[in-house]
């Protein structure tokens, strides 16, 4: 995690009110040199600021295509504002509003691990094995999956990228997140038996050699904080309380709650199946309390509430907040750039191919673009 600097007091004694007024004077002076990004996690008194809402890859590849923007200020954590770096020319500046904004998923994989895992495992095992990266991960760890004739995907593709990469050696190993590896893999009709986990914190991750050599996916021992807090007994809990209610769930949920859920997608998917349903319906949705909440505020006509009763938040990305967007933009507005989030060229190079690879393969059938605010 990369340390931020406490903001200077003023930024504290401002009201809420004077923080809205503040912004709206901002972006209005700097004008269409930049563009606020906020993800779909995001609290909405941050979103409300924001040029484009979105997930993660979708709002790097929209700043790509703002041709005159000079600034991107990316309301989310550490990785995404990487991938806008990495996806927006030399004279772009990508810009964090707050430096502690990481994501624990990401840090659960830094490049020294993979490296070594990779060691192990290629050691060991006689099949190509294909590195394939979740987008919830660092520039370096995109990077090497690049050199490696791998390749990124979402939590939408992942299920197109893992069929590719099948036809391009025997073996796939997955990272960070485990649960979305083993979900979509399970999806794709192979056995829990071909999957094990690595766990980059035992020596040779936990595997013998005979496990290595037999197993089709190696699993990186990583998750999401927050979909981890979902548990098998959340579902049932619900169809209790609701015999109609349906079950969505993000597919960074564990394979049991997976199991259980009447529906599986990414939040683009989530979205839109709450959009699509009827007037009446009932929804428990497995993911980021934010986007729940909105979600429910968005649709009065229909019952949508979190599949838990505890409070699921990333709070790495609540640390994006009002204050931290205003110093970012005053800031801008006085000629100086805070908090820019760069990539190595040589990184951003390697880590290209990666997202090249997955949307060689997949574009064709990529999701519609996510809404501008």
């Amino acid at each position: 995690m990369l340390f931020q600097p406490p903001l200077p007091r003023r930024y504290e004694d401002y009201s809420r009110g004077d923080l809205v007024e503040r912004i709206q004077r901002r972006k209005a002076e700097i004008g269409d040199r930049l563009v606020i990004l906020g993800h779909h996690y995001q609290e909405d008194d941050v979103i409300r600021h924001a040029d484009f809402t979105g997930d993660s890859l979708k709002l790097s590849q929209i700043a790509a295509d703002q041709k005159n923007a000079d600034f991107v200020v990316f309301c989310g954590v550490h990785f995404m504002a990487e991938s806008a770096d990495i996806l927006t020319g030399d004279d772009v500046k990508v810009i964090l509003p707050d430096l502690s904004a990481g994501c624990s998923m990401a840090d659960m994989a830094d490049i020294d691990q993979l490296e070594e895992a990779w060691d192990v495992l290629t050691e060991h095992v006689d099949d190509t094995i294909i590195p394939i990266t979740y987008v919830n991960s660092t520039a370096a760890v995109k990077a090497f999956c690049g050199r490696h004739r791998g390749a990124c995907c979402t939590s939408g593709n992942a299920k197109l990228v893992l069929e590719w990469a099948l036809t391009q050696g025997g073996k796939v190993l997955f990272l960070p997140d485990q649960h979305l590896g083993r979900n979509t893999a399970y999806d794709l009709g192979h056995a829990l038996e071909e999957m094990v986990v690595y766990d980059p914190h035992k020596r040779d991750g936990g595997l013998d050699v005979e496990r290595m050599r037999s197993a089709t996916f190696y699993l990186w021992k990583g998750h999401c904080s927050v979909h981890q807090l979902f548990t098998p007994d959340d579902p049932d809990e619900r169809r209790r309380e609701d015999s109609d209610v349906s079950i969505l769930v993000h597919p960074e949920c564990s394979w049991e709650v997976v199991q259980k859920a009447d529906h599986v997608g990414s939040t683009e998917h989530i979205i839109r199946a709450v959009h699509d349903a009827p007037a009446g319906s009932s929804w428990a949705i497995g993911t980021e309390i934010h986007l729940v909440n909105r979600l429910a505020n968005e649709h009065p006509d229909k019952m949508v509430r979190s599949l838990s009763r505890v409070q699921c938040l990333c709070t790495t990305m609540y640390r994006i907040d009002p204050k931290h967007l205003l110093h970012t933009l005053d800031a801008l507005a006085e000629n100086r750039v805070v908090n820019q989030i760069t990539v190595d060229p040589e990184m951003k190079r390697d880590a290209v191919t990666a997202l090249d690879r997955m949307l060689a393969y997949t574009a064709p059938r990529r999701a519609p673009a996510p809404t501008a605010t």
